[in-house]
């Protein structure tokens, strides 16, 4: 699995532009078709994984009722029941908390370091920008579930190593995100502008330079979201990621193998959760790239 990075060029704009083009920023998500779908799937999302990270689900994730094992959907147990007797449905709602934390966790670190990165190449160059470019080229040389694989394998099992490996692959992918518009915004005559007046480095990057290259970023970080979940669940579906008896997505799928021929809902509903996730995701990013697009802000 090979993950490009999503680059949108933004015109440059004065870091002084007005507060209330940047609170319309929802309402413009909302009136896009997918920009709404997208909201509206993953604020469900979000409720269900906090409904499952306080525990306020129908049964125990974790309990086994051996009487009980592989029953299907019904008014008790609405997904079903697993091998152990163990509710899905209450299962599936922590194992999206889990993917949804490991997510939130990986991406975060990926765009402030990433992020950083990017801009100290761009508006730097020169040397910073050679070894910067060449830090993320030898990370974009290995399949991103190759490296996460790698980093895992070396920092062990666990869900916190889960978000550092994926965090790891992604930081090159925020890197070159920023560093692209960061080239362009660093020629405006209001930056060199700054500079001449003798204005601090980090005071230019952080109050005229980000806020011209946050777009893509924001972008690129609803995308990133998305495949994250998925790589978390591709780890714990090899047995790299959250451990049993901590309910997971991946890890549920890869137990439901061996029962999937009798009990099709062991295997159905978490497989759903994620594809749903991950596409509500991509469909949020849609959204926020066209609410973005300054070609559609002048022609509003």
């Amino acid at each position: 699995m090979s993950i490009q990075p999503l680059v949108t060029e933004a015109e440059p704009v004065p870091a002084s532009a007005p507060a209330a083009t940047r609170s319309r920023l929802l309402a413009r998500v909302w009136r896009d078709r997918n920009g709404r779908v997208g909201l509206i799937v993953t604020g469900f999302l979000v409720l269900v994984a906090v409904l499952g990270a306080v525990g306020a689900v129908p049964h125990d994730p974790i309990a086994q009722h051996p009487d009980d094992r592989l029953q299907g959907p019904s008014a008790t147990y609405w997904f079903g029941t697993d091998q152990f007797g163990r509710d899905i449905a209450a299962r599936v709602a922590v194992g999206i908390w889990t993917s949804l934390r490991v997510a939130v966790l990986s991406v975060a670190i990926a765009t402030v370091i990433g992020s950083l990165l990017g801009i100290c190449a761009g508006f730097f160059r020169g040397w910073v920008d050679q070894v910067v470019s060449r830090f993320v080229d030898i990370l974009f040389a290995f399949p991103a579930i190759l490296l996460a694989l790698a980093v895992v394998t070396a920092l062990g099992t666990g869900w916190q190593n889960t978000a550092i490996a994926i965090a790891v692959v992604y930081t090159p992918i925020f890197a070159r995100v920023s560093r692209g518009p960061t080239l362009s915004v660093g020629n405006a005559e209001y930056i060199k502008a700054q500079r001449v007046l003798g204005t601090p480095l980090p005071r230019v990057m952080l109050r005229h330079v980000l806020p011209n290259v946050s777009a893509p970023i924001v972008v690129q970080v609803t995308l990133a979201l998305s495949w994250a979940i998925l790589t978390e669940s591709s780890l714990s579906f090899l047995g790299l990621g959250t451990q049993p008896p901590a309910a997971s997505l991946g890890l549920m799928v890869s137990d439901a193998r061996s029962t999937v021929a009798n009990a099709w809902w062991t295997l159905t509903f978490p497989a759903l959760a994620i594809v749903v996730a991950v596409i509500a995701l991509n469909l949020l990013g849609d959204g926020l790239r066209s609410a973005l697009d300054p070609r559609r802000e002048s022609r509003s």
